[in-house]
């Protein structure tokens, strides 16, 4: 216990030249008499020295069951919580106050967080003289990570272990998101739930079964982060269309092997919107609340008919009074007449009935037989309740934030303008910077405008 040459010399001055008498310094230091003259009769401690053993005590010893380690374990936990006691009031008794290295160490355990100060502390004692295997028992540590933290000291890495490793959260992982909004696009029954609409077990489970572990937890906060939330069926975020995988494996095929002489085409109908006042962020000065009147006089309806064109990143649109099989035929037309020299147009549009009527497929299979010299038209459907597979979706949404919202056009004509200048601006931009639609967004829009089977773009925040 009393190892130090400080306490030692310490204890002798109060007997040898305060005068204090033995009995009571043997009281004030809980020790025995005994301890107190060696002490006194030698002037610093005594290298420790081990004991032989007769043979009659090894014998006694056996006998009994007590071994040394059992004997000196109180002795060392003692002298350990002096240590610490010592160490947490800012000073190290066991080793010299000039020690610069001790004080240094000291004065970073005092600043230290709390997941570093058992490393600290390691070091701290091992300075101080207390074995591995002492450190590893008293600070709950196994060995083999005390003689990391000690090697790394004695190399000069020791800072290294100190630094935490950046961990990126699950939520936030490009491959969570994917394969959680693959299975949101899906109906529950293909995954083998019997129900019409995902629940957060279910998504867990389904999951799960692919090899992935990943917690409730995690599955909400991707969603969330999204711009998604679990409210009422408002915001399409499921197809039930039983031949999901199907169609969508034959749009992707045609994405892949799409030639530089096809053209692919997003096909889809904004509107019908009134033209008013309509409301949206804006800023404002102070406390000033921007208002809209409820209740307005329409100055006209307006519905736009637009088509993307994926490889060129370019918009076809016109303004329809009605959305039906003849302003799809009349698209289909104006594509053919705008991409003369492609030898393929693919046409992808949703499940609408105007899309898939019986006078639309006729006549594409009487213009592919009669005029075999123009572009051959293919129907490309996208699966029923997909429209956020549409990507032309995310242009409209782009459109609506940048000139829709907020605004307050006079006439329908003036709204027309407006929107013809956003194409034209648009078009032109990727006709200077030529780009495949998808890796670079123009304007607004709040996703990127490609086709993956993970992808929203459908801004969840605009409902027309």
């Amino acid at each position: 216990m009393y190892s130090s040459k400080y306490q030692w010399q310490r204890i002798r001055r109060r007997v040898l030249e305060a005068g204090e008498t033995k009995r009571g310094v043997a009281r004030d230091e809980n020790m025995s008499r005994n301890t107190l003259k060696k002490i006194l009769a030698t002037k610093q401690p005594l290298p420790f020295k081990r004991r032989k053993k007769s043979s009659s005590q090894s014998d006694q010893k056996s006998a009994n069951g007590s071994s040394k380690g059992r004997m000196t374990a109180p002795r060392i936990k003692q002298s350990w919580m002096q240590w610490l006691y010592n160490v947490e009031r800012g000073m190290d008794l066991n080793s010299p106050p000039q020690d610069s290295e001790v004080n240094r160490y000291l004065i970073k355990l005092s600043a230290s967080p709390t997941q570093h100060r058992p490393k600290f502390l390691t070091i701290l004692a091992h300075l101080s003289g207390f074995s591995k295997r002492s450190i590893s028992e008293h600070l709950g540590l196994s060995r083999n990570t005390v003689r990391r933290y000690i090697n790394a000291y004695q190399t000069g890495n020791f800072e290294s272990i100190l630094k935490q490793k950046e961990r990126k959260l699950l939520h936030q992982d490009e491959s969570t998101k994917k394969i959680v909004f693959e299975l949101l696009h899906e109906p529950p029954s293909l995954s083998g739930f019997n129900r019409t609409t995902w629940r957060l077990m279910d998504l867990k489970e389904a999951i799960n079964k692919r090899g992935i572990e990943i917690g409730s937890q995690t599955i909400r906060k991707t969603i969330k982060e999204s711009g998604f939330r679990w409210k009422s069926a408002k915001i399409v975020l499921t197809s039930t269309d039983p031949k999901y995988r199907d169609k969508l494996e034959v749009i992707q095929d045609i994405l892949t092997n799409l030639r530089s002489d096809d053209s692919f085409f997003s096909i889809d109908e904004f509107g019908p919107f009134a033209i008013k006042m309509k409301a949206g962020r804006k800023l404002v000065y102070g406390d000033e609340q921007p208002i809209v009147p409820q209740w307005q006089k329409s100055k006209g309806c307006l519905i736009l008919t637009a088509a993307l064109e994926l490889s060129r990143n370019q918009v076809t649109h016109f303004y329809s009074k009605k959305k039906n099989t003849t302003e799809m035929i009349r698209m289909a037309k104006l594509l053919n007449e705008e991409y003369a020299n492609s030898n393929r147009i693919y046409i992808s549009w949703d499940a609408a009935s105007w899309h898939i009527s019986k006078k639309l497929l006729e006549f594409v299979e009487e213009h592919n037989l009669n005029e075999p010299s123009k572009p051959q038209l293919i129907l490309a459907p996208l699966p029923a309740s997909a429209q956020f597979l549409n990507v032309i979706e995310s242009v409209f949404s782009g459109m609506a934030r940048a000139i829709i919202h907020n605004s307050d056009y006079a006439s329908v004509e003036e709204a027309q303008r407006a929107i013809d200048r956003y194409f034209a601006e648009r078009n032109d931009y990727f006709t200077l910077h030529p780009k495949r639609a998808g890796k670079k967004i123009w304007g607004s829009e709040r996703t990127e405008t490609k086709f993956t089977k993970s992808n929203n773009c459908k801004d969840p925040l605009y409902v027309r």
